[in-house]
This record gives C-alpha cells, structure tokens and sequence, in this order.
C-alpha cells in the first residue's frame, strides 16, 4: 500500500469543518527502518498561533514538510485547509505562506520589485474575501522596509533581509503561514514589531499561524497553543500556563521578614499571601510568588520522554496525557 492509499483508507467521512485549517491523525514516518514520527495527532483553527517546540531531532521539521506538501508520510492523515497536500494544486499552495530560517536568493533584486514578482504569482489565486497579493507599499510598511523598497537585497543588513523574508512569506495573504524560527537577527524593537503583525494577521485576516522555535519566550508570547514533540510524539499540549501549571501545581513564595528569608511552596498562593500578610504585615519585605514558567514545563517533559523514566515533575502531566486517550 503507498502512502497515498493510506491516507484514502483512513479519510474522515462527513461535512467538512470550515474553521478546522489542520486536520493531522495519526501521523508516522519512516526513513528506512528508522520511525521518526509514531502516531502524532494535532489540530489548528482558523486564526490560531500554533507552536511547534521539540528539540533537535525530535521530527519538528519532518512533520512540517509533510504538512507542507514536500514530503509524503508513510501513514496517517493529513488535511491541510481540506486538502491532501500530496494532492495540492497551485489554488491550494497560493493560500500557504511559508517563512524559512533562511533564504538567499535575488540579491540583484530591489526589495520593493521582488516583492511586486513575486506578488503577481498570487494575483490569479484572489477571491471576494481574500485580495491577493498584499499591495507592496503596504507590504513594505508593515514589516517596516519602506526606506529600502529601492535597496538591493544583496546590500540588506542581517535585521533586515528578515523582514524581507517574512514579507516574502505573507505577500499572498497566506490562510495559513508556518515561521520557522521567524525573529532569529531582530533586535528586541524588531521583534517587538514582529509580534504585534502576528498578532495583526491572526486578529484581522483570521491566518492560522504554525510556530517552530527554540525560543520559548516568544512562543509563550505569541501561541495560543503550544505542542510539544519529543522522540516523534507530541507528548503534550496546552496553553503555556495550562503546560506550566500540569508540571508544578505549587506556587513558590519568597519573602523576607526581620531580615530573614523564607520560601514556602503552596497550591493556594492567594491564600497563603493573605494569612501571611495577616499574622506579619509591613513587616514582610521583598514579596515574590513563582509559578513554574514554560522553559520548566519544556525541560521536565523532554527529559522524561528521552530518559523514559516518567515521574517527578512532569508525572502530572504523563497522567492527565493518558486519562485523555482513554
């Protein structure tokens, strides 16, 4: 059986769901006789952020290409905007956008002209509710190149031939756009503007966003919903804080008092706070209550997955993972 009769065999039947952007179940790979993807399952719905995290080697990229229609899978179901994306045309591609770590093409080329060629691949793709491609002067505004429409690529700063790549990646207003490591060379106010067109793109154009990054920081920011893939399975998924809070429950509470510091671990902070503060009052000094962060939830769940020893910290986790496959 191919690849493609495996998905034909297992194809969802029944209406389709129009908000539903990313359909994935049970996803797998093999290269030889090697699995790199066992049985991996997501979703993602129309102007949704969606971050991919794992570390290297864990099938991040692997499952993106096959979502992407560049590599066929070796067995599951991929729906991609409804579409098989071993089977899409170029009306379907023209709807996908796609930010690549790197890209260094056309460094003859002028900004604002490549982004006016490029734009016109898009133009036949347009409908009543999606004008393609974006206008380049705008265009150019929202990734902040404006004073370097006339620049040649090749001359570009580092910063800047990122916001090229982006602008590259949106200018036929993608449904769905992937970002792989989108900010890597922005200086913080970059990336500042860079997180504020996201948010843009989800809020006002409704796109469905794909994240892969190692930062973490920025997928706290920016998903709405985080996946975490480990060993070629998503061995969570949540909100950043749902991750953070199913790893460490307790809240952990600092403080000084007459010169002395304590730390309380408790999983009702508010409470704890008010009857501290009731029994001491001014005299407690230099408060703090931590809660486990991503980056804690991340390093407790990948190390389980690759050590295999599935308790401690992320035991929660494991728990609540299998009661929902039940």
């Amino acid at each position: 059986m191919t690849a493609t009769d495996s998905l034909d065999a297992v194809a969802p039947t029944g209406p389709p769901d129009e908000g539903l952007v990313l359909d994935v179940r049970d996803l797998r790979m093999r290269y030889g006789s090697t699995d790199v993807l066992h049985g991996v399952d997501l979703t993602a719905r129309r102007g949704e952020v969606v971050a991919l995290l794992g570390p290297n080697g864990a099938g991040k990229t692997t499952t993106i290409e096959i979502l992407e229609g560049f590599r066929l899978p070796s067995a599951g179901t991929v729906r991609v905007l409804g579409v098989d994306p071993a089977r899409g045309d170029e009306r379907w591609r023209a709807r996908l956008g796609v930010v690549l770590q790197s890209w260094r093409d056309h460094g003859k080329w002028r900004v604002g002209e490549l982004l006016a060629h490029l734009g016109d691949f898009y133009a036949p793709y347009a409908t009543d509710r999606v004008r393609r491609p974006w206008p380049v002067d705008d265009l150019l505004a929202t990734v902040g190149l404006t004073a370097h429409a006339g620049t040649r690529v090749a001359r570009l700063s580092g910063g800047q031939r990122r916001r090229l790549d982006v602008a590259v990646g949106i200018v036929g207003r993608p449904e769905l756009l992937f970002l792989d490591e989108p900010t890597v060379g922005f200086d913080p106010a970059a990336r500042r503007e860079f997180h504020e067109l996201v948010h843009r793109l989800t809020d006002t154009d409704a796109t469905t966003i794909v994240l892969t990054t190692h930062d973490l920081a920025e997928a706290e920011k920016l998903a709405d919903r985080i996946l975490i893939l480990a060993g070629g399975r998503i061995v969570a998924e949540g909100s950043p804080d749902q991750l953070a809070r199913r790893v460490a429950s307790d809240a952990e509470v600092r403080w000084t008092r007459d010169g002395e510091r304590y730390v309380h671990a408790t999983a009702d902070a508010t409470g704890f706070l008010r009857d501290l503060l009731r029994e001491h009052g001014d005299r407690v000094r230099e408060l703090e209550v931590r809660r486990a962060s991503l980056e804690d939830a991340y390093l407790a769940l990948v190390h389980e997955e690759e050590t295999g020893i599935r308790t401690g910290r992320a035991e929660r986790v494991w728990q609540q993972q299998e009661e929902a496959t039940r």
